[in-house]
């Protein structure tokens, strides 16, 4: 009697399973590789730049894109577009012109060429790479959600004032001043201020509206800002 019924509960999970499978909108093995990696980046980069470096967008991206993977999450998915989009592709931009020309178009990639930072550590840098298209084809698969520049919006209020006041001396996000330089042509708190102002306005919501833009025109605006692409 036994076989039978355990020969029905396989076959049931199969079913399950399959079903489950076939409702991704993600692959499976990008999900499982993308986790690998970043259970394998994180301490790597702890050890190497220290606890504060996780506050940096790019670096609080791998984790929300992680989350967003295995929820197949549009919001979370356009909330991290909004941000990372024009720094990731600059990054790239940067990257790929040092490599053609040895010369940093817009810099913030040296430390990629730096021999006193170990090979592996630099070549984990290269997620930087990978972001831009990876949010790209999300986006496209699942959906633009037009909420996402606001919550970046928020996440830039919570994130960079810790950043202001928690070991400053990293500039992380360019919380004390551009291009990892303390600014002193006004007091802090008022850059600070104007930080958090101008960021969203000139970053933020253009880049959202460029996406907003692609997606209407492509047919995967999300109605409402809400839902999943049908």
């Amino acid at each position: 009697m036994s076989t039978p019924v355990f020969g029905a509960v396989h076959s049931s999970c199969c079913r399950l399973v399959q079903t489950t499978m076939a409702a991704m909108r993600v692959p499976l093995w990008l999900k499982i590789g993308w986790t690998v990696w970043v259970i394998a980046w994180v301490p790597f980069y702890w050890r190497q730049y220290g606890l504060q470096n996780f506050l940096f967008f790019c670096d609080l991206g791998n984790l929300f894109l992680m989350l967003a993977l295995w929820l197949e999450s549009p919001l979370i998915f356009s909330w991290q577009a909004t941000g990372l989009l024009l720094f990731q592709t600059l990054y790239t931009i940067d990257l790929a012109g040092a490599f053609s020309t040895g010369a940093h178009i817009v810099g913030g990639t040296e430390y990629m060429f730096d021999p006193n930072v170990h090979l592996f550590i630099r070549q984990l840098g290269l997620f930087h790479v990978a972001t831009p298209p990876l949010l790209l084809w999300a986006i496209w698969r699942l959906g633009y959600d037009r909420r996402g520049w606001l919550y970046q919006t928020l996440t830039a209020w919570v994130v960079v004032p810790v950043n202001y006041f928690w070991r400053p001396q990293f500039d992380v996000n360019w919380a004390r001043g551009p291009f990892f330089r303390e600014q002193h042509a006004m007091p802090g708190l008022l850059y600070l201020l104007g930080y958090l102002v101008v960021v969203p306005l000139v970053v933020y919501f253009p880049t959202h509206l460029l996406l907003q833009w692609w997606a209407r025109r492509g047919g995967f605006l999300l109605a409402g800002g809400r839902g999943r692409r049908p």
